[in-house]
C-alpha cells in the first residue's frame, strides 16, 4: 500500500518554491552578510528581504523579527531573555499545563533562578480560561506565555482576551505560535503579544530556521553571547541560505486558500471516522476553535501506538508514549482531563497541502481492517 503522510504538525517537507529560492545561497552569495564588501552584498540583501517577508505575515516591522535556530530557541529567547531582563521587578510567570516542552523546560529551569511559576489549568477542549489569567496575576509577574494553538489536539486559545489584560496590567505577552503561523491568522497587532516564536519546519521551510517576533522597545536579554548580529539580540553569524527558506515559506502562507481545503478534507475524515465507529471514536480538543489541519481521535479502550504499528505506511503521531515498556498519557490530554480509556487510544492526524480526500478515504478503510475500534 503506499505511504500517506499525516504527521504535519510534526513538520512539513520544504514547499518546492521554497527549495527553489535556497539553491543560489548553496553556490552563490556565500558571503556573511555582515561583512561590508561585494560577496556580502547579496547574501545581507536576501537576509533583509527575508526578514521584511516574515515581518509583512505577522504584521510587524521588520526590525521586530530576530531570526533563530527553530521554535524552541525562539520560546527560550523569549521566555529567559525576559526573566533575565525583567527579574530586578519581579520573578513570576504566568504559563498553561497544555504548552509545548520549549515553554515548560525553560520555566522549569527558571525556576532554579528563583522564578515563580503559576501553570494554569484547562478545561476539557484544552482551552485556558482568561479569568484564570487575570486570578494568577501578581504585582511580581513579568511575562504570561500561553501557545496559540496546542500542537497535539489543536486547540486554539483565546490570546485576544489574555492580550487584552496582559495590556491591561503592562505586563509582557509571549506567544508560543510554531504551530498556527501560515494556518491561521497570526497578526501580531490583532493576538496583542509583545513575543510571537515561528519555527520553519511547521510551515514548509527548512528545519534549523525560526524566528521571534519581538515588539519595538522590548528588553530582552540575549541567549548567545557575541557580537551584535540580529540587532544584538542573538549573536551569531546569519544564515543567508536558511532566512531565505523561511522568508519564502511566510510568502507563500499568505495564500489561505489550500488551508480552507484542508479544513474541509480534515472534516470529512473526522466525519467518515463517526460514521465508521459512532461512539467508539472520541474528538479532542475544542470543536470549532481549533487548528483547521489537525483531528486528535481516541479510539476508545485501544491503544493508540498498538494502532498505530498496524496502520502500516501511514505516519502520524499518538498520544500516549512508552517508557521504558510502560504506556503514559499524553501530559496534554491528562491536562484536559481526558479518561485514560480514552486518552490511551489517542492518535494525532494532522494534514497538509499534498493531502487528498483519496488517502483520508485509503486512512479508514485500514483503520476498518485492522479493527481499530
Amino acid at each position: 500500500m503506499p505511504p500517506i503522510y499525516l504527521d504535519y504538525n510534526a513538520s512539513t517537507p520544504i514547499d518546492p518554491a521554497v527549495a527553489a529560492a535556497m539553491r543560489p545561497f548553496l553556490d552563490e552569495a556565500f558571503g556573511n552578510p555582515s561583512s561590508e564588501h561585494w560577496a556580502s552584498t547579496p547574501a545581507k540583501a536576501a537576509l533583509e528581504q527575508a526578514r521584511g517577508q516574515v515581518a509583512a505575515l505577522l504584521g510587524a516591522a521588520p526590525d521586530e523579527i530576530v531570526f533563530t535556530s527553530g521554535g524552541s530557541e525562539a520560546n527560550n529567547l523569549a521566555i529567559k531573555g525576559t526573566f533575565f531582563a525583567l527579574n530586578r521587578k519581579g520573578a513570576h510567570i504566568i504559563t498553561s499545563a497544555v504548552e509545548h516542552p520549549a515553554v515548560l523546560a525553560p520555566c522549569r529551569f527558571l525556576e532554579r533562578f528563583g522564578a515563580a511559576v503559576t501553570y494554569l489549568p484547562v478545561d476539557r477542549t484544552g482551552r485556558v480560561d482568561p479569568e484564570d489569567v487575570r486570578r494568577a496575576i501578581t504585582p511580581q509577574t513579568v511575562l504570561i506565555s500561553i501557545i496559540h494553538a496546542n500542537n497535539e489536539v489543536g486547540t486554539i486559545q483565546p490570546i485576544e482576551e489574555i492580550g487584552a489584560l496582559a495590556r491591561e496590567r503592562r505586563i509582557r505577552f509571549h506567544t508560543d505560535a510554531a504551530q498556527s503561523v501560515g494556518k491561521i491568522p497570526t497578526k501580531v497587532g490583532n493576538l496583542g503579544v509583545d513575543l510571537l516564536s515561528i519555527a520553519g519546519h511547521k510551515l514548509y521551510a527548512p528545519k534549523g530556521v525560526g524566528a521571534l517576533y519581538v515588539r519595538s522597545g522590548v528588553e530582552l536579554e540575549p541567549l548567545i553571547h557575541g557580537a551584535g548580529h540580529e540587532m544584538g539580540r542573538r549573536a551569531g553569524t546569519e544564515s543567508a541560505l536558511l532566512a531565505v527558506g523561511l522568508g519564502t515559506a511566510c510568502v507563500l502562507a499568505t495564500n489561505v486558500a489550500p488551508m480552507e481545503r484542508i479544513q474541509s478534507v480534515r472534516d470529512r475524515f473526522w466525519q467518515a471516522l463517526q460514521d465508521r465507529f459512532g461512539d467508539r471514536v472520541v474528538l479532542s480538543g475544542h470543536a470549532i476553535d481549533r487548528l483547521p489541519n489537525t483531528l486528535n481521535v481516541s479510539f476508545v479502550d485501544r491503544i493508540g501506538a498498538d494502532i498505530l504499528r498496524e496502520l502500516h505506511g501511514v505516519a502520524a503521531s499518538t498520544g500516549s508514549a512508552c517508557h521504558s515498556g510502560h504506556i503514559e498519557l499524553s501530559p496534554v490530554l491528562a491536562a484536559m482531563g481526558i479518561p485514560e480509556r480514552i486518552g490511551m487510544g489517542a492518535i494525532r492526524f494532522s494534514l497538509g497541502r499534498a493531502t487528498t480526500s483519496d488517502e483520508i478515504d485509503d486512512v479508514v478503510t485500514r483503520l476498518a481492517r485492522i479493527g481499530s475500534a
